[in-house]
Order: C-alpha cells, then structure tokens, then sequence
C-alpha cells in the first residue's frame, strides 16, 4: 500500500504589474495564501510532496516525480501520470513540453527505451496507444475514422477500449512519430483564455512487455517464462473553465460543458477514495469515461503521480484553490501496486509445483501433527460420548422398568388395603348382625321349661345337628363338664376361621360357667340376665380383637405404601438426574459433531482451491499459448517489413507533416 505522490507546479505569470491585495507563497512544499502585508490568510495552507515554483523545468517536474514510475513500469508494475488544473495554467506543456524544455512524456520514452537498452537480461515488446475523450466519446487519434469505441473489461485485460489501434515501437523517434500523428488530430480550440485550448482528454499508453533471456544463468529458473506485462498511462486533461472568463460559445460552450462534467465526476471520484473505508460509500467510476479508464490508477493496482497547475495570478484565485483542494483530497488516497506477471505453461507448473513441495513441508511440520492429534483426539471424544449415550440410554430403559415394577407393587398393594378395609366393614356387620341374635335367642330361652334350663342356650340360629342337649341332672354341679363338641358354645364366627384351616388361640374357647344347683324355677329371671349380660361381653371382647387386627393390618400397609411411595420418589429423583446427564451427553455429542463438520469443511475447501488452482493452471496455458501465438506471427511480420525495408533501401517518408 502506498499514497499517490501529488505536486503543485506555479506557471510564470502573465499580468503586467496589476495591483493585487492577495498572494500565494511558496514554502518549502506548502502552499499559503496571504495578504500584501504578509499576513496570511486562515484557512487557506496545503502541504504537499513536491512544489515547484515558476523557475522550475519540465525535466525538475520529471525526475523529482515521475521518473521512479516509469522505471516501475519497466519492472512490471502499472503506471499512471496526468495533470489536472484550470484551463491556460500549463498542463499540455507540463505533458508535451517544447523543443528547448520536452514535456514529461518525451522525456519518459526516451528514458523507457533507454532503461530497456540498460537491462540486458530481459527482452522487451513495447506497444504504444494514444486515444481522446471528446465530449464523452473516445476517438483513437492513430487511426482518422476509428471514433466512438465501446470500453470493455475482461479477467484477462481488465478495463480496455475495444478497437484501439496499438502500434509495436522498436525506438523513440517512432513513437515520437505517433505522437505527432496523435497531436495532428486531436481537438484544439481558441478561446478568451487561451489561443491554443485543448477540448478534450488525452491518454497516451504504453504496454511494456519483458521475458528473461537466459533463464539458467539467471537462476531464477521458475520465473523462466514468465512474461511481465505493465501499462503507462501519461494523461493530459482538459482544463476546467469558466464561461464568463474564455466567452465560450457554440461549440466551445458543448466542449466546455462535457470537460467541466468530466472533471467534476473526476473530483467525486477522489473524494470518495480520500475517505475512511466505512464512510466511502459507492465510487462513480462509471459516470465518466475518464474515471472509468483510469479506475485502476485510482486506488487500485497502480503507482500514479498527480501533477496539479496553478495560475498565480489574483484574478484565478478562486480557481486555483479549487485546484488545491483537489490536490489535497488526491494525496490520501492509498493504491496497491504489484508486479504484473504472465506465466506460460512451463513457469506456471515450476511455480506450483514449489508451492506445492512448500507445503509439503508444512504439512509434515508440527503443525500436521498437532492437527492430525487434534483430530484423533476428537474422534476418540465422540466415540466415548457414543457410548456413554448408549449406558445412559439402557440405565434410562432399565429406570423406566423399575420404575413400571413399583408402580405395579403400588397398585397390588392398593388392592389388597381396599379388600381388607371391605373385610374389616363386613365383619364388623356380621358381629352387629349376631349380637342381635343373641339376644332374641336369651329371652326366648327365659321363658322356657324346668327341662330345657340346663340346654345351651342358642345364639343364632343353626341346624339341629350343631344344637346338644343337657341331660337333667338331680345333683348340683358345680361347672358343666367338657363338651365333646365345640359347636354348642363357639360362635359363627369362630367356626368360619376352624373350618377355612386358620389357627385359632384355643384360650378364646368359652367354657359354660359354672352352675350352681338351685330351684330353676325361682331363678329362671337371674339366670336369663347373666346369660345376657355374659353372651354381650363375649361379644364386645371378640368384636374388638378383631378390630385391633385389622387397624394392625392396615397400619402395616398403610407403611409399606408410604415406604413404597418415598422409593418411587427417589427412582423419580434418580431418572430426573439422569435425563438431565443425556441431554447432557447429547450437547457433547452435537458440539463434536459441529467440529467434526467444520473440519471436514475445511478440508473441502482446501481441495476445491487445489482444483481451482489446477483449472487456472490450464487457462492460464490456454491463454499463454494464444498469446504465443500471437506474438510469434507479429515478431515474425515485423522481421519480415524490417528485412524488406532494408532491402528496398528506401528512406521512409515523415508521416503527416501537417
């Protein structure tokens, strides 16, 4: 990156001692204006690289700023100069110079050729061009009806001018031949300012293309073939104008109409590029033709050199800081140039292939290894992540089936707390229900006969062959003898429990009490209230054995329930944690699988460059070979028209003396 060189350049002045209250001085390589008394005047100071007062020459312009371009372009680099300022302030003579001071284009062919002559281990193919942009319409001045040409732009040529006539020169007294061609029909005109006026945009170019001759002895064997081409540009642009002060009209009013158009998109155009890359916006080279073909000069691949004139006088003041203001937005802009070089099929292969033993040599460096380890290491993550997903998905399969375990226990254990609570309800009306037996039983048995006292009194009613009889004793007994049947003194209930095979306690086994020997008559009354108050007491003890059991049982399962409930609580705890530590896993795994993409990205891209650079490679040889080809039929019908001048032996005439 490099800034484009600019410098101001005073012409002598033409008024003949008129009074004037402003003046511009000239220190060192600023520019000030300032009062007759010396002050100067805020506001108006620029600095530039290079100043030239009204005593410099042509040849002081040149070597102080163009000539390191023009030596540039013999090296292979682009090239740009021109002059820019008002009409009448010395830009054609900055350019074309006279016989006693040559212009900087004069001087830079003879140091082209020169320098071409000086490098001995290149060989050089010059073509020169030279065109006008009259109002907006590009003439070529070599050719008389070549006019009007489209401007094109190809990956191959950048931005051309189709049609343009491009001469091969061997020395400088051609090309100074072509300029004066070029110069015999270019527009001028006269105006209020100037006798000889330049109406239009001159663009004088030279292609300079050089090739090592012996590359061997050079040593520079991949660049053999290499072919360098470069382009000069040497401008000379019309001059901005007022109407008021050349009195322009007709003709010269349209030409000055698209000059001064010209130069304002001009203008634009280093306007944009003298500012920051955020704030720069759209660059109008399109809007001029001028700007258009100068779109690689500007900020582009080119050193380019600027030369600004000013009129000293008073009167052009205004002008001239215009100009200067021009100057100083064109000395910020930065341009990128590089050696321009056209390589055949042999270089280019010689170049890739170095490039490629270059990274060879990377690849196998540490830095192939690191990668490669990081890749492996990679892999070796993912494959731990696979199967800790897959542990995790069968721990989660096994959770579940537990989990479908324990609410199947929950939902049996329900079942049977539903059908003891349904149990302990019937028994409950079952015991109630006998009680009420017992009791319709006693009083019937109050009022019965002296015989049937001593029968066991019956509490429910039962078949005859669970009811015995007391055989009538005269003697007093003091306890009933052991019945030889249970059945007689046990309750219903009791003999459910005996008959399904359940242990009964044989301590709840109720004896008859003992009885003593008295008149059954007279206690017929006593006898029926003990029997009833002791048959509701057996009752009530029974009822509430049985009670206490069940609320045990129920207790006892109510426990386990709970217990059973605080395990399906952790179970639920332990899965939580565990889908938490799957998706977990399941993160890890699409963060390895995005870097696994992004790796394998890069390595597409990095062989679609490869295969990129393999079909540039081939175009590349595709064009050289045309170009070959080219160059050959040319270099070998200039030796032929050179051969047969030499052997006509006849002075060739000056071409268009007028």
């Amino acid at each position: 990156m490099e800034k484009i060189s600019v410098a101001v350049r005073f012409r002598p002045s033409t008024a003949l001692d008129l009074p004037e209250d402003r003046k511009w001085r000239v220190e060192d390589n600023r520019i000030s204006l300032h009062l007759l008394d010396g002050t100067p005047i805020s506001g108006v100071s620029f600095a530039f690289d290079h100043v030239f007062d009204q005593s410099s020459t042509n040849a002081t312009v040149y070597d102080l700023l163009i000539k390191s371009i023009i030596h540039a372009a013999v090296n292979g680099f682009n090239g740009t100069a021109f002059a820019y300022g008002q009409t009448s302030s010395g830009k054609t003579f900055t350019m074309n110079g006279s016989e006693d001071d040559p212009g900087i284009i004069p001087l830079a062919v003879k140091d082209i050729f020169h320098t071409a002559q000086m490098t001995t281990d290149r060989e050089f193919l010059i073509r020169v061009s030279y065109m006008e942009i009259y109002n907006e319409e590009i003439n070529d001045l070599l050719t008389l009806g070549n006019q009007k040409l489209p401007i094109h732009e190809s990956l191959e040529r950048g931005i051309f001018v189709a049609g343009l006539r491009e001469e091969i020169v061997n020395s400088a007294e051609q090309v100074f031949e072509l300029i004066k061609l070029g110069e015999a029909n270019r527009h001028f005109g006269e105006t209020n300012m100037n006798v000889r006026s330049s109406r239009s945009h001159t663009i004088f170019r030279m292609v300079i293309e050089s090739s090592v001759k012996d590359p061997i002895s050079s040593g520079d064997v991949s660049n053999a073939d290499a072919i360098r081409v470069s382009v000069l540009n040497l401008v000379d642009l019309a001059g901005s104008e007022r109407i008021a002060k050349t009195g322009a009209g007709g003709v010269r009013l349209k030409e000055g109409k698209h000059i001064n158009k010209s130069l304002m998109i001009l203008g634009n155009v280093i306007n944009k590029l003298s500012e920051n890359g955020k704030q720069r916006g759209h660059i109008p080279y399109r809007d001029s033709k001028l700007t258009r073909i100068l779109q690689p000069s500007l900020g582009g691949n080119a050193k380019t050199s600027i030369i600004c004139t000013v009129a000293p006088e008073e009167v052009h003041i205004e002008e001239s800081r215009g100009t200067l203001q021009f100057a100083s937005g064109a000395k910020r802009i930065t341009n990128c140039a590089q050696v321009n070089e056209i390589l055949t099929d042999a270089a280019l292969l010689k170049r890739q292939k170095l490039e490629i033993e270059e990274l060879r040599r990377k690849l196998q460096g540490s830095h192939s290894e690191v990668l490669e380890q990081m890749i492996l290491k990679q892999r070796n993550d993912m494959h731990k992540s696979e199967l800790d997903r897959e542990r995790l998905a069968m721990e989660l399969e096994e959770e579940r089936k537990s989990r479908e375990a324990l609410e199947h226990c929950i939902k049996e254990q329900q079942k049977k707390i539903d059908n003891l609570t349904s149990l302990a309800n019937s028994s409950s009306q079952t015991r109630s229900s006998a009680k009420m037996a017992d009791l319709r039983n006693t009083s019937d048995e109050v009022i019965m006969s002296q015989e049937d006292v001593f029968k066991t009194p019956n509490f429910k009613e039962k078949p005859n062959d669970f009811v015995v009889k007391r055989s009538n004793c005269s003697r007093d007994l003091e306890s009933s003898p052991p019945p030889d049947n249970f059945a007689n003194i046990a309750d219903e209930d009791l003999w459910m429990r005996l008959n399904k095979g359940c242990t009964t306690d044989l301590d709840m086994l109720q004896m008859t009490p003992d009885m003593k020997c008295q008149s059954y008559l007279s206690s017929d009354i006593s006898v029926g209230l003990a029997l009833e108050e002791e048959i509701s007491n057996k009752g009530r003890c029974h009822s509430l054995e049985t009670e206490c059991g069940f609320n045990k049982q129920l207790e006892a399962s109510k426990e386990q329930c709970a217990a059973l409930e605080r395990e399906c609580n952790l179970l639920r705890g332990e899965n939580a944690s565990l889908m938490h530590g799957l998706s977990m896993s399941k993160q890890d795994v699409e963060l390895l699988t995005a870097e696994k993409e992004e790796l394998l990205k890069e390595l597409n891209i990095e062989r679609q460059k490869m295969k990129d650079l393999k079909e540039e490679i081939h175009v590349f040889s595709l064009a050289f070979s045309q170009r070959e080809g080219l160059l050959t039929s040319l270099y070998s019908k200039s030796k032929a028209m050179v051969e047969n001048l030499k052997a006509s032996q006849v002075p060739t005439p000056e071409l268009y003396d007028c």
